[in-house]
């Protein structure tokens, strides 16, 4: 039995979805103003014909709580920060549908740094 060939997933979209119980001293990404960015993610994609060629995944924690909510954009390991709903539109609009990061929005550099090289 032959299968179909299926393209790969352009972009696939990390969203952290941990939450920190009431109380709590660490922030984290989902609280009672960020629990609906998953979802506005996904529809805005679902609107656009895009759930498919990007795939998003809900994650737990990626280690930038400081920042949160974040999302990993892949390929090329931008990490977006403090998002938004209308951070999020623009990320789809400019970097997904554009090809162009939202450079304001990515986390900054002393929260970023290079990968770790394994092979040394």
């Amino acid at each position: 039995m032959s299968m179909p060939s299926i393209p790969q997933p352009t972009f696939y979209i990390f969203k952290c979805e941990q939450a920190s119980p009431p109380g709590m001293p660490k922030p984290s990404c989902v609280n009672e103003n960020t629990r609906d960015l998953f979802n506005h993610t996904t529809q805005s994609l679902m609107q656009k014909g895009l759930m498919g060629p990007v795939q998003v995944v809900r994650t737990s924690c990626l280690g930038r709580c400081q920042m949160g909510p974040v999302m990993l954009v892949e390929p090329g390991h931008h990490m977006y920060c403090q998002l938004s709903k209308e951070k999020i539109d623009r990320i789809v609009e400019e970097h997904i549908i554009g090809g162009s990061p939202v450079e304001e929005y990515l986390i900054p550099q002393q929260y970023w740094g290079k990968p770790v090289n394994l092979g040394s």
